[in-house]
Order: C-alpha cells, then structure tokens, then sequence
C-alpha cells in the first residue's frame, strides 16, 4: 500500500476565476500564471513546502493531474499567496486572500509581486557582481543577478523597484530597464530595449523595442523595434518586427476589455490596457492592434490595418477579416516553434488543443 503523503496541496481552480481568466487559462491551471517573478505555484512551494497537484479542468487533467492521496490543504489556485495569507492557513485562522480576478490584474499587481518575490528569492542569498561595463543608478541591494547571467553595457534603475536577472539571462548593450522588473531563466533583451517597470519577461523569452508594464509568461517574443504596455502574452507567442499595441484610447475614455463568459466588452475603470494574447499566437511584422485587444489560443494575425478587439481562437487574417485555422497547420506551425527551444508537442498537448478547438465557438 501506497504510503499517504502528508503534505499533499491541492490547487483548485474555481470555475468562474478559470472562465474570466480566459484566454490563457485555455492551456493551464490559474496557478500556473506567473506574477512577478514566479507562477502562483512556484510561490504557494517556496512559502509551503510539499507535494503539489491540481485540480482544474478535465481536460487539462491529463497534463495537470490530481494526485490520489488525500490533501492536507486545498486551496483556491486564483489566490495569490503571501507569507502572512499562508502563515493564517497553517494556522487555521481566517484571513481574506488577494485574487487574481480580471485579466488586467495580472499587469495592475505585477510591480507588487515583483518586489515581493524578490524578497523571497533572494533573502539570505549573495548576487553575482555587476560587471564595470554597466550604469547602475540606484541601490545595489535591490539588483539580484543570478549565475550565468550576462548584462554588459546597460543601465539599470532601481529607484523605482528591484530588477531581478534569472539564471543565464542575458542583457545586451545599450539596453535600459527601470525596476520593477524581472528577467525569469533564459530570458533575453536586445540591443538598445528599452523596459520600464513593472515587467516580467518570463522564461526563454526574447524582447526588444520599447516594453512598460508587461507580463510574458514564457517561450514567447517580440524581439524586435515596437511599443507594448499594459499587456499579458502567454507562451509561444511571436510579435513581428514593428510591431505595435496601443494602450490607451485617443479619447481618454474608459476602456472595455472582452469577456469570455460575459461574451461581450465590460467596463474595466481603467485608462490603460494593452494587448491579452493566448497562447501560441503570432502577429506578423508591422501589425498595429487597438487598445485592449484579446486574441485567443493559437491566432494568426497579419496584414495592415487594426483587426477588431476581440479575435477568436485558431483563426487568421487582420483588419479585413479573419477565417479558421485548421488544427493541422496550427500543430504544424507549434511543432517548429517549440522545436527552435529544444521542446516538443505531446500527444497531451494536442489533446488539450483539440478540446479547445471542437468547442471554439462556445467561446467567442
């Protein structure tokens, strides 16, 4: 008999969180969503110690499954976890938890989980030094710079918040970033970026051009000249040359942001958002999109002109039109961008997308 792991934690995602978190809770548990520096999880691990599996939707169960052993905890995956929120559970004592509740919370919390992950992160730990080809304006206590990291020729801010440089991240000359930021493992800036807090660029991404506000997940790029702010792009996503997403209506006016189960534009408050992309999206060279656009899971977009601010999943075109996306050309395409980063689509993959495809409609 198999022995009962005693620090079983189970993430639960609520199905509501899961439905207005749509696009990118497609393709994962809400706990898999990186916030700052880390993913919801990787911050539930760090602060509570133990053994984790989901519970999530059933089609994700495959890739995400729930371990069979009873849990000690169960927890809301959309709470974002702090040392005082998980120190009232182990207690048992209630204590109201900060969730991520709209798609923009994701950017709007970001500078805020920024500096709390680096505490967590860093405490009691030494950076690797700077080297003298580098500007530092700031303290140099809120620089971490992991091993393996290159940064030579930048300037790096940290009046305003820590900046955060992963394992073998690289910051190339005549780059400037302003903290809070954070470059996750792997993570590339380009000659000459220009970043502003509060940014995550998340593992094996590769950016470039101009960046404020901004959360990628992971393997995703914009590598090249072009304005994005106030955005959220998910994994294996590409931003071609020149590409531009505008983050604030002409008008000043407030801003409405498509709703999956709403299945229409709500109000937001807010004057500022910028481009919601799923995963496996791609936009070509010179794309401009409006303020507040949401492209779905595996989008192909292309041509001039500003497509409409709301694209539905596995469809191509632009500002004339969009048609379908075959799920055969979709896995093509996947396979060769996944291949460029040593990794492969799985048969739980494509039964992932072949879900989200045969109920498509539902969701636009």
């Amino acid at each position: 008999m198999k022995p009962i792991t005693l620090s079983h934690i189970v993430l639960r995602d609520p199905e509501e969180a899961r439905d207005n978190l749509l696009p990118l809770s497609f393709t994962r548990p809400l706990s898999e969503l990186r916030l700052g520096i880390l993913t919801l999880r990787e911050k539930w691990e760090l602060m509570m110690p133990g053994e984790y599996s989901w519970e999530t939707a059933p089609y994700l169960a495959g890739k995400f499954p729930r371990k069979a052993e009873p849990a000690v905890y169960t927890v809301d995956s959309d709470i974002i976890p702090t040392p005082a929120y998980v120190d009232a559970l182990k207690r048992g004592v209630e204590m109201e938890p900060e969730r991520i509740v709209h798609l923009y919370d994701i950017f709007l919390k970001n500078g805020e989980a920024i500096e709390a992950d680096y505490r967590l992160i860093t405490a009691g730990r030494e950076s690797m030094p700077l080297p003298e080809s580098n500007t530092l304006i700031g303290d140099r206590s809120l620089l971490f710079i992991e091993p393996g990291a290159k940064v030579e020729g930048a300037i790096l801010n940290t009046t305003h918040g820590p900046i955060y440089i992963g394992k073998d991240a690289e910051v190339m000359e005549g780059s400037c970033l302003r903290g809070p930021i954070a470059l996750c493992e792997h993570a590339t800036v380009n000659m000459g970026t220009k970043i502003y807090g509060a940014t995550t660029i998340g593992p094996w991404c590769k950016v470039g051009g101009e960046l404020n506000n901004v959360v990628m997940i992971g393997y995703s790029n914009k590598a090249h000249d072009g304005f994005l702010g106030n955005a959220v792009i998910g994994e294996w996503c590409n931003l071609g040359a020149g590409c531009v997403a505008s983050n604030l209506k002409n008008d000043y006016t407030e801003i409405k942001l498509w709703n999956y189960p709403a299945h229409r534009f709500l109000k937001t408050g807010l004057q500022f958002c910028g481009l919601i992309m799923g995963d496996h999206s791609k936009a070509g060279i010179n794309t401009m999109f409006n303020t507040a656009t949401v492209a779905g899971v595996g989008v192909n977009i292309h041509g001039s002109g500003f497509p409409r601010n709301f694209i539905a999943s596995f469809s191509e075109g632009g500002a004339s039109g969009f048609t379908d996306v075959s799920l055969t050309k979709f896995y093509d395409i996947a396979t060769r961008m996944m291949a460029r980063r040593g990794k492969t689509l799985t048969e739980t993959d494509r039964e992932i997308f072949q879900y989200i495809y045969d109920f498509a409609d539902k969701f636009k």
